[in-house]
């Protein structure tokens, strides 16, 4: 096992000690901090507060650094586009989120409950991220030979 993969295990599992304890992988807490219109919860407010509040302060000193400690170089999205994609995208995942009370990094470290909502639930988000794929493969295939057809010269 090299460095990277020994290092990812341990954010990994960092990572979801984490959701466990803040109660990140407790769906009906989640549910209640996204029912604002109900029986709110605040309590998850500190965990995000908490979350961005680290990022704030870590990321300045991170950036200073010519690369990552196990990469090359920092992998950072370039696309700034707020496009029809981007938001079809958000709400679908805002909606998963308020109706299964999961979101896909608590949903995996939840798996070892063993609970049979869980196991559907990360089904579900697989069988999503497939249909995702293939459908994005189909439309860009169709468009390259769109612009094909275009380019064509008879």
């Amino acid at each position: 096992m090299n460095k990277v993969n020994i290092s990812s295990f341990f954010s990994g599992l960092l990572f979801a000690i984490g959701l466990g304890i803040s109660g990140m992988m407790d769906t009906n807490k989640v549910q209640g901090f996204l029912d604002i219109a109900g029986k709110w919860d605040p309590s998850l407010a500190l965990v995000m507060g908490g979350a961005v509040m680290v990022t704030f302060l870590s990321f300045p000193l991170i950036y200073k650094r010519k690369a990552p400690v196990f990469e090359k170089s920092f992998a950072i999205p370039t696309n700034k586009k707020v496009d029809k994609n981007l938001l079809i995208g958000a709400v679908l995942f805002g909606a998963g989120w308020g109706i299964g009370g999961l979101c896909p990094g608590p949903a995996i470290a939840n798996l070892g409950s063993l609970n049979p909502s869980v196991i559907l639930f990360v089904a579900s988000m697989f069988t999503g991220f497939y249909l995702q794929h293939a459908f994005a493969n189909r439309n860009n295939q169709s468009s390259k030979a769109t612009v094909m057809e275009e380019c064509t010269v008879d």
